[in-house]
């Protein structure tokens, strides 16, 4: 299960990225935020609609200095075959990873072992490697990654400031802050 601190998990993997496969590390990823995408499967109905506005958003994560990767428990050549056949999935500009077996869905604690599938999850990790946030759906609801896409804004201003400033609910970039106060905790 994911806990809030944790470091992004180990592991070598591969991916479809950019016509080719490609091997990523996801520890050489420290340094910059880091956001994994889990959907459980290549040809099915909600993933491709989830993936094509994540990817329609993704010049905006890349502002924050972020990666982007897609991750299902899919073989990379099963995620090949399906961006060679899907329009949706053809122009994504991130990679897509392989987590056949279900390894680090595993250790997301997004799994389903019956189905050998992952659930909807996705996980936002700072440049120091420890995640930040997350949120795990049903696999028959989809994501908004507008939403995904806030909580990486919130998250990356709060790690510039240091937490001296705070994002309210529903915050978005040039909205109003707070400014949490010792004197006030104490008296909460």
């Amino acid at each position: 299960m994911a806990i809030i601190g944790q470091a992004i998990p180990d592991g070598t993997y591969q991916a479809f990225h950019e016509d080719e496969i490609r091997t990523i590390t996801l520890d050489s990823y420290r340094g910059r935020w880091l956001v994994l995408v889990f959907y459980p499967g290549d040809f099915t109905f909600i993933c491709p609609t989830e993936l094509e506005e994540l990817g329609a958003l993704y010049g905006e994560f890349k502002k924050l200095d972020a990666e982007v990767i897609g991750v299902s428990t899919d073989s990379v050549y099963v995620h090949k075959a399906w961006h060679d056949t899907s329009p949706a999935i053809k122009k994504l500009p991130f990679p897509l990873l392989a987590d056949a077996g279900g390894a680090l869905s595993n250790k997301l604690g997004v799994y389903l072992y019956r189905e050998g599938v992952a659930l909807r999850g996705s996980f936002i990790f700072d440049p120091d490697g420890k995640l930040c946030a997350y949120e795990v759906h049903a696999n028959n609801i989809g994501r908004s990654m507008e939403e995904l896409l806030r909580k990486l804004q919130a998250a990356s201003f709060v790690h510039q400031n240091g937490g001296a400033e705070v994002c309210p609910a529903g915050w978005k970039p040039g909205d109003r802050t707070l400014r949490p106060s010792l004197d006030l905790v104490g008296k909460l």
